[in-house]
Order: C-alpha cells, then sequence, then structure tokens
C-alpha cells in the first residue's frame, strides 16, 4: 500500500511540471526563452494565496466544482500504475477511470454555465460538443486493450502487456494507440483543437470556461486541468506502452520503472510540443473529420483484435 500511494502522490506532484515542460519546449522551439519549467508552481502558489470573487449570479454550483474537479482527477490518480503495477483499483477501475474524468468534464462546463456569462456558455457548448465527438473512440480505443488483455483493471492491463513483451505489439495495440492519442490532445484542450494559451474570445474553449474564476478557486481548477493531463499521459505510457514498469515491489525494479515512466512521459510531452509548435488550431467545424479519423483506428483496433484470434 505505501508504494501505491507514494507513486499517485509522484503523480500529482509532477503534474505542474508536465504543463511547465511543454510550454517551456514550445518556447525553445519557437526561438524563445520562455517561462521556467516550474512557473506553474508559482501560479498556483500565487493563485492559493488569493481569495476567489465570485459573480453574484452564480450558486453553489460554482462553489463546489473546483473541489469536485480535484477530487475526481485524484481518484483517478489512485487508480493508475505508475511506476509499479499495484494500484487501489479493483477490476472494472477503467470504466470507473472514464466516468471520473467525466465528472470532471460535466462539472467545469455545469459551473462556466452557472455564472450565466456568455463566454461561459460559449465554451461550454464547445466542451460537450467535442467530448461528444472524441469520447466514443476513447471507449473503444480503451476497449480494444481490455479485449487483448482480458482485463478492464488497469493494473493488470499493464501486468499483462509488461509481461508478455514484444509478442504484444500487434496492430490492434498500435491503433488503439494512435486513437488514444487524439484522444488525449481533444480532451485535454491541445492543438489542434484548442489553443491552451489563447485568450481570444472567438477561439477559447477551456479557458472560456475559467473566465470566472479567480484565486483558489482558479487554481484548483488549473491544478485539476494540469493533473487530467497527466493522468491521460499515464494512461498512454503504462496501458499502451508499459515496458519498463515494475512488477514486483523490489528496489531494483522499481528505480527502472521510475525512470522508464519519466523517459516515456518526456517522450510524449516532446511529441505535444513539436505537434504545438509546428500545426495551427483547427477550425471547430473541422475537427469531427479528426474525431471520425480516431473513431475509425480505434474500430480497426478492434476488428484486428478480432481477425487475428480467428487466425
Amino acid at each position: 500500500m505505501i508504494i501505491e500511494l507514494l507513486q499517485t502522490l509522484l503523480l500529482l506532484a509532477i503534474a505542474p511540471l508536465a504543463t511547465g515542460t511543454v510550454r517551456s519546449l514550445k518556447a525553445r522551439m519557437q526561438g524563445r526563452q520562455g517561462p521556467s519549467v516550474w512557473q506553474p508552481y508559482r501560479d498556483l502558489e500565487k493563485l492559493l494565496h488569493k481569495s476567489s470573487v465570485r459573480s453574484r449570479d452564480s450558486s453553489w454550483v460554482s462553489t463546489i466544482a473546483p473541489y469536485v474537479c480535484v477530487a475526481a482527477v485524484v481518484a483517478a490518480a489512485l487508480l493508475l500504475p505508475v511506476v509499479y503495477v499495484g494500484t487501489f483499483g479493483l477490476m472494472g477501475d477503467l470504466l470507473l477511470l472514464i466516468y471520473l474524468l467525466a465528472i470532471v468534464r460535466f462539472f467545469t462546463a455545469l459551473s462556466a454555465l452557472d455564472a450565466g456569462s456568455t463566454f461561459g456558455g460559449m465554451g461550454s457548448s464547445r466542451e460537450m460538443f467535442i467530448s461528444s465527438i472524441v469520447e466514443p473512440a476513447m471507449l473503444l480505443s480503451i476497449f480494444a486493450m481490455a479485449l487483448v488483455t482480458g482485463t478492464t483493471a488497469l493494473g493488470g492491463i499493464s501486468l499483462q502487456v509488461a509481461s508478455t513483451g514484444l509478442e504484444m505489439v500487434e496492430p490492434s495495440l498500435l491503433l488503439a494507440a494512435a486513437a488514444f492519442f487524439i484522444a488525449i490532445l481533444a480532451e485535454n484542450a491541445r492543438i489542434p483543437v484548442d489553443n491552451p494559451s489563447t485568450h481570444l474570445e472567438l477561439t477559447m474553449v477551456h479557458e472560456a470556461m475559467m473566465l470566472e474564476y479567480s484565486g483558489r478557486d482558479l487554481a484548483l481548477m488549473e491544478y485539476a486541468s494540469m493533473t487530467k493531463l497527466m493522468v491521460f499521459l499515464t494512461l498512454m505510457a503504462n496501458m499502451f506502452f508499459p515496458w519498463g514498469i515494475a512488477t514486483s515491489p523490489g528496489a531494483t525494479s522499481l528505480a527502472i520503472g521510475l525512470l522508464a515512466f519519466l523517459a516515456k512521459i518526456g517522450a510524449l510531452l516532446l511529441v505535444i510540443a513539436i505537434i504545438e509548435s509546428s500545426m495551427a488550431k483547427m477550425r471547430l467545424f473541422r475537427l469531427p473529420n479528426l474525431f471520425t479519423m480516431a473513431f475509425i483506428l480505434s474500430l480497426l483496433a478492434v476488428v484486428s483484435y478480432y481477425i487475428q484470434g480467428v487466425a
């Protein structure tokens, strides 16, 4: 239980660092010095020392939403294998994880609508539009991994793939991973779906839902967003490519697992930075084309699994 708790605390602790790393890498690729990778920690500390200002039209929904979002992502982090395949989850925790992430999205959109602002309503509408299209692709890609490994337990999926070795590298796994990566960009408001650094009213999605928050409430919402990105990256690293993760609680295995985890997360952050430095944000009504491609990839992953099973 101590190892499981420590790896969860590790994930929660480095979530702002992951966001800071992407920002720093993007700045370097664009020829700028950019902020320090530690800047998100400083921003969160500054906001936590400020009081929150809420709209007079807002209700209890805006009050509890930041705490619900943080609680949901922390609960999701408890289910994830990070350095070691052991987790606090049970059978079926893959489905529970999806519902926890949906709670974050729901309360974020609901709190933006609660204040009654124009931009909040616009951002919530766009967020629900994006989620309704990309969620089937994400669910189907995860379902493909559950089929391949024969379990919906996240630790069981990581253990099964890591123990089997490169024999698990088959078309269904690669297709599901490609679909899930597109879902990561969509679910975390990254380019080409959304620009996380813009405040241009006509284009922002996630930032539009954050405009009514300030002080401690904004710090909690920002931290929930950073942790959500880290949860998705950890899922990508340890569900689709878990090689290197510790399968036993030995000191050597845990050290190798930690190094492998940091290397995989660093590689994913680098890919995200390259995408955001080389692509522009897509128009809103062109996004269904991208999400349809993700759905087709995840569907092909399921179909290829059954074809291989028959063969």
